[in-house]
């Protein structure tokens, strides 16, 4: 495995048109696997017979809200090994405009499987009046964690989701759904047997004081974030939608799900006069009948601004974007890998954000930005992240998917357009409020590959590194 150590300065790959003369050259900038920021020189011509990819500068399609990555306790826990100055370092890489200038990111509500231990808001047993609700823990762990991040950039959105609702709202009285070790997850728990959910039946006690309780920790979470100067501008009632785990999680039928919605979450984030929007997530089901029962029940739809689909949603998003056009989509968590932190995982993430993002996700998110040198969950399983932080020699690296998604986010901000372009599926291209076209585009070949691009009134003509990410800012003034 190879990984680079360099500094997050200029780490993308830009090339800079500009409105200039015919046949002037301008500098090409790529990353590859072995090398990075390598500059190379791009032809303008008059004109061509036939372009690789052509852009369509009028044909604006769905709108960005963000790109960013996922905030955990374990991400804080790294970070506190390293110095001020080098932490901050860290910081700047992720949030600054010089970095990946992200725009949006997701918290947990309660306990990920990335987070040191089991908790919630509200462990009192059957505490109905949310009398104890609390986010003491939060104070401490994640939002210090938000708290550096939004010092970077102030305009940061930030969503919440929950794995599990407070244990003893469920069906098990436990965080998880399964006992022992699953799947990656070899440290497990030590639920008794005959407590584990084993299928997708509602973990969640669906009697009508537990739903009242748990629409109330919704809203009393948001106001308690908002008291802590954290405004959280969406929530998604429960993650990994249909999945048993042996970390926290809970399943719900779409029917109970749509339930909840319609008659308890909606109607309280009303009654508490909050701005903060429901979105349906984060959705793991490929079968689009899920997301289509849930915004079929009854008014629930109406409370509803956006659908997220993890990674295991990725079969259902194209169906959803056609059947319920005016809907805001989500790509809530990319492929969480096995640690492996190399250009294979860049290669994975590159080709679900090209899928999502073709099929109208308007927002697209990284899990952990930042973990340690295992990359091990409390449960176990290790996973890739975007930053490894060594806490015994203090070394930070930045890996692969690191530099790919700064590609992305470094220049597409909320406001700006995905556009339509000729079918492929090693580019994306964007229309930036400025006007300039971004066009990002992937070489997967061994061997160097030269493409033609038409933009508007642009001919440009490339010459890719082999492996190599490249992004492209087009002027058309």
């Amino acid at each position: 495995m190879r990984l680079n150590r360099i500094k997050p300065t200029l780490l993308i790959a830009v090339i800079f048109v500009v409105n200039v003369m015919f046949a002037q050259k301008v500098d090409l900038v790529s990353t590859t696997q072995s090398k990075r920021w390598i500059k190379s020189k791009v032809k303008q011509l008059k004109e061509f017979e036939k372009a690789d990819i052509t852009i369509y500068p009028d044909s604006l399609l769905q709108e960005i809200d963000g790109v960013g990555g996922a905030f955990n306790e374990l991400g804080w826990d790294a970070l506190t090994t390293l110095s001020k100055e080098a932490s901050n370092e860290v910081f700047k890489a992720l949030f600054s405009e010089d970095g990946c200038n992200f725009s949006m990111c997701r918290i947990p509500l309660g306990a990920s499987d990335y987070a040191l231990s089991y908790y919630s808001s509200n462990d009192v047993f059957e505490d109905f009046e949310m009398r104890d609700f609390n986010i003491d823990r939060d104070r401490y762990i994640l939002i210090p964690y938000l708290k550096e991040a939004l010092k970077v950039n102030p305009d940061l959105q930030i969503w919440a989701s929950p794995w599990s609702p407070p244990a003893w709202m469920k069906v098990n009285e436990h965080y998880a759904m399964r006992s022992g070790g699953f799947e990656n997850a070899k440290a497990g728990n030590k639920m008794d047997l005959g407590a584990e959910v084993l299928n997708n039946a509602t973990a969640f006690k669906m009697q009508e004081r537990y739903l009242k309780a748990y629409a109330l920790y919704f809203s009393k979470f948001v106001q308690a974030y908002k008291k802590e100067d954290v405004k959280l501008f969406s929530i998604q009632p429960q993650n990994e939608i249909a999945y048993q785990p042996n970390w926290p999680s809970c399943t719900w039928r779409p029917e109970d799900m749509g339930y909840f919605i319609n008659n308890f979450l909606g109607p309280q984030f009303k009654a508490d006069k909050l701005d903060t929007e429901i979105w349906l997530g984060t959705v793991n089901s490929g079968n689009p009948n899920y997301v289509k029962t849930v915004l079929e029940y009854k008014e629930a739809a109406k409370y509803i601004t956006g659908v997220g689909f993890q990674w295991g949603g990725a079969r259902s998003i194209p169906t959803i974007n056609k059947e319920f056009p005016d809907m805001k989509l989500m790509q809530t968590e990319n492929k969480c890998g096995e640690s492996e932190n190399d250009w294979t995982s860049l290669e994975r993430s590159w080709k679900d954000m090209v899928h999502y993002i073709n099929n109208g996700a308007g927002s697209y998110m990284y899990w952990n930005m930042v973990l340690d040198e295992t990359g091990k969950s409390a449960w176990g399983w290790p996973q890739n992240s975007m930053i490894i932080v060594d806490r015994v020699s203090n070394e930070v690296t930045y890996t692969d998917e690191f530099y790919l998604f700064k590609h992305l986010s470094k220049f597409v901000q909320p406001g700006d357009h995905y556009l339509k372009s000729s079918k492929g599926k090693n580019h994306l291209a964007f229309k930036l409020k400025n006007g300039n076209i971004m066009l990002m585009t992937y070489n997967p070949d061994e061997q160097l590959k030269n493409i033609k691009v038409k933009a508007g009134n642009r001919h440009l003509a490339l010459s890719l590194e082999p492996k190599s990410i490249n992004t492209i800012l087009v002027s058309l003034n």
